[in-house]
Order: structure tokens, then sequence, then C-alpha cells
């Protein structure tokens, strides 16, 4: 008797036993979700720079656009982050990093080996170059040209790195700027001869009738890279070079760089009156922000001088000393290392984050409450020491006397000067821009770095200050004489 199982057999019992252990272990034997990525939910501070077109700068909207804020965004959408972006210039968004008040850097930031001393960065997203550009009527048309003359670099980039490392060789100077507009402005005063930038932020501004032209080949060839804090916020890291290539794979990436590289100059009207119809909105938020930033910090520093300007004129040598120590802290040293100070130093050094509007609020403050103290000083030693004597005399008290007697004479003759320090206060607003306060000139300057049009954009800016200054002279001056009556 053939005992042996037919092969259509065998084959039956073999399915039946795979359906069967199919059937037993198919609920543990299914795959497993993918665990969630560890930046899913959360949202990043991202510093940047927003004078830098194409990678970013602010449209006619009032959005941040560019090759790397339409990069970080696309990031964020795949790897399911959120991103609050926050302008602050390129050296500021550095400091902003390496002060713990931002979770990554995205500028248009090249690698360099001391940079990577100090930042963590990712896959590089882009590969730049620099080149040389003159005015389109300049017979300058090699490095060889340049012999005895000065260039514009701009702080802290690849063609200023560039530029240093061949002006021995050829003969030339180079002068220093913040941003690309201003160096372009230079070329076209006459001041400078050319202009050392990258090549992707020269042939955008080109486009948009800067009124240069490119000399030479893209030089010395480096990669842009998104970067973080030595040791920090790795899981960022990793998720940017994650999506980045994700975006590279699905073709969004090439999308976005054709978005601003190539494409043709928009058609805008950069006449006065056509700036003035397509920039109004951003430039009266910039003046509003100026105008709560000057009557926030006024009122705090008219209380800040009345305590300090007393403590000047105290009998008590201790508080004399403190009213002296403060004064020459605030007057001796320059609002802009104030402004750094307070926004990156202190944070840095306690560990919390400050926002930019509360630091530009305690910094304008302080500094103008030192001079407001010695208003008060002087208006107090302005009035007749007799007026003290007699007061006291009569069995007042000093802190009676001072409040009823002295004060009120003071205060007329403190007035003329605590309006000068109003506006002055107004024009310091200026300052803040470097902690990325959008005010008023960082608003211009914003603008000026989408359109190149540095001379009609000033001229409007200079009219709205003048004009606000004006209005709040004349406010001011009626204060006064209602006062004096």
């Amino acid at each position: 008797m053939n005992s042996t199982i037919p092969p259509v057999r065998r084959l039956s019992v073999v399915a039946a036993l795979v359906a069967l252990l199919a059937l037993v272990l198919g609920p543990t034997a299914q795959a497993q979700p993918a665990p969630p990525s560890p930046v899913e939910g959360r949202t990043f501070t991202i510093a940047t720079d927003v004078t830098f077109a194409p990678f970013e700068f602010q449209n006619a909207d009032g959005q941040f656009v560019g090759i790397d804020m339409d990069l970080i965004r696309a990031i964020a959408e795949d790897q399911g982050f959120s991103v609050d972006i926050r302008p602050l210039g390129f050296d500021a968004a550095l400091q902003a990093v390496q002060a713990g008040q931002a979770d990554g850097v995205i500028a248009g930031m090249t690698i360099t080996p001391a940079r990577e001393a100090v930042f963590d960065f990712s896959e590089p997203y882009f590969e730049s170059g620099v080149q040389m550009a003159v005015l389109e009527n300049s017979s300058i048309t090699s490095y060889e040209d340049l012999a005895g003359q000065q260039v514009a670099v701009k702080n802290g980039t690849e063609g200023a790195d560039f530029a240093e490392s061949i002006k021995d060789r050829y003969g030339f100077t180079t002068r220093y700027f913040a941003d690309s507009a201003s160096m372009y402005d230079e070329v076209r005063t006459g001041n400078s001869v050319a202009v050392f930038d990258d090549y992707p932020v020269l042939q955008y501004g080109i486009t948009q009738g800067n009124g240069l032209k490119t000399v030479t080949e893209k030089e010395s060839p480096s990669n842009y890279g998104f970067a973080v804090n030595k040791g920090a916020n790795a899981d960022l890291l990793a998720a940017f070079d994650t999506g980045l290539a994700n975006l590279r794979s699905s073709g969004q990436y090439d999308e976005i760089l054709n978005t601003y590289i190539g494409a043709g100059a928009e058609e805008t009207d950069n006449s006065i009156p056509g700036l003035i119809k397509t920039e109004y909105k951003e430039l009266l938020k910039g003046l509003w922000l100026t105008v709560v930033l000057t009557v926030i910090s006024i009122v705090i520093a008219l209380i800040l001088g009345a305590i300090f300007g007393l403590f000047r004129v105290s009998t008590k040598a201790w508080l004399r000393a403190i009213g002296a120590t403060y004064v020459a802290i605030f007057r001796g040293t320059p609002l802009l290392v104030q402004a750094f100070f307070i926004y990156f130093g202190i944070p840095a050094a306690l560990g919390f984050t400050m926002t930019a509007f509360t630091a530009g609020i305690i910094t304008l403050s302080l500094n103008a409450g030192a001079y407001m103290a010695e208003i008060v000083r002087g208006g107090i030693l302005s009035v007749d020491k007799g007026q003290m004597e007699a007061s006291r005399s009569l069995g007042i008290s000093y802190l009676t006397s001072m409040r009823k007697v002295v004060m009120p004479q003071a205060i007329r003759t403190m007035i003329p000067s605590y309006i000068n320090q109003f506006v002055i206060t107004l024009k310091d607003t200026s300052i803040l821009s470097v902690i990325g306060l959008a005010e008023l000139t960082q608003s211009g300057r914003i603008i000026i770095a989408r359109n190149f049009q540095s001379f009609n954009m000033w001229l409007i800016i200079a009219v709205m200050y003048f004009v606000i200054i004006m209005a709040l002279t004349m406010l001011s001056n009626r204060l006064e004489k209602r006062i004096n009556k």
C-alpha cells in the first residue's frame, strides 16, 4: 500500500496550515504604525533676515516669503510641526539662536568651519557662489580693474570673505554694510565701484532694477544650511533633513526655487505715488509701532526720571549715589549696546526668553529715564534755594516742601526739555530695528530690500517722521502754554 501523499493533497495541506497560522497570528503580525515624530505638533521659533531677497523678504502684502521661508514652511508641513518666524536681521538672528531666543536660523547662511564650531547645521539645501557686479555703464570687467578702488560687501557673508581673500592681490579696499540694498546704493552713488554678493541675490536685484550688472563668473561655491545652537534641538535638525529629502524627491523643492530664481521681475510702479499706494499699509503699521513704543517708554521714563532725579538732589548720600550710578550707566553707554544687552545678554545669562517688544520698551524707558533724571535735577536746582529754606522755616517737611513749593516751579522750566526728550525718544525707536522690531525705519528697510527704491522710500519715511514730530511738538507747545498760565 502506497502511503505517499499525492502532490495535490500536499499543497492543500500546506495552504491550510498557512491560512491557519495567518488567522492565529494575524492581529500581531500586522505592521505596527510608525511612531510619531519627536517634533510633531510642536512650534519652533525660527530666526531669519528679511533683507536677503530672494531667500527671505517681505512682499507687498506684509508676508515673509522667499526660498528660505517657503522651504522651512514646506518642511514644517511635511514633518508635522509649526514655525514662528522672527525677522531679526542676519547678525541678530545668529545671536538670538545662541541666546536661546530662537530654536533655529535660516537666512542664506553659508556653512563654514568657524560657524560649525558654534552651530549644528543641516544637510546643505542650496549651493551658492559669489559674483562681482558693477554699474551698468561701468568699464570695469575684471578683478584687475579694481586696483586702488573701493568695493562694497555685506557683513558676515561669503561675498565679504571672498573679497577679503583677494583684496591684497588686486589692490582694492572693502567697505562693509548691513544689507544688500545698502551695498547697491553705495555703488550707485559712486563711493564704491563694485559689489561682491551671492549670485542669486545679485540676479534677483538686477531683475528688480538695481542698476547693476555682473561681470565675473560664479566664484567660491558654498552651501547654505539650516542651523541650530551647538548641541541643541537635534530633533528639529533631523526633521529638517528628512523633510528636505522628501521635498527633493517629490519635486516641490525645485518648484520653490523656480518661483524666485530665473523668474522675470514683476511690473511695479516705483514712483513716490506708486510706492505710497502699494506700501502704505506696512508704513502705517511701522508708524503705529513707533508711536506706541514712544508713548509707553516716555510714560515709564517720566516716572523713572522723577524718582532718580529726586535721588540726585537728596540730602542722603546713598540715594545720591544710586541716582548718579543709574544716570552714568545709561547715559554712558550707546543705546544700541543697551538694546543688545537687554534682549540677548540678560536672557542668555539668566535662562529665560523675552519678546522684542518688551526688550524695546525696557531699553527705551531706562535710557530716556536717565536723561529725564538729569532734567528733573536741573529743574530743581534752577529754583532758588531760598524757596526751600523759607518753606522749611515755616515747619513744613522736606518732602512736602519739595512737592508743594519747589516742584511746581521746577516743572515750568523742565517742560521744554521734556518735549525735546520726547522727540529724541521717538527717533531712537529706529535703533530697535536691530532686535527685529518693525517700526517705521525697519519697515522702510524691509520694503527697500524688496524693490531697491532707496531714495524714494527714505524720502517718504523722512516726511512721515517730520509730520509726526511736528504734530507732537505743536501739541506739546500748547500744553506748555496752558501749564504756564
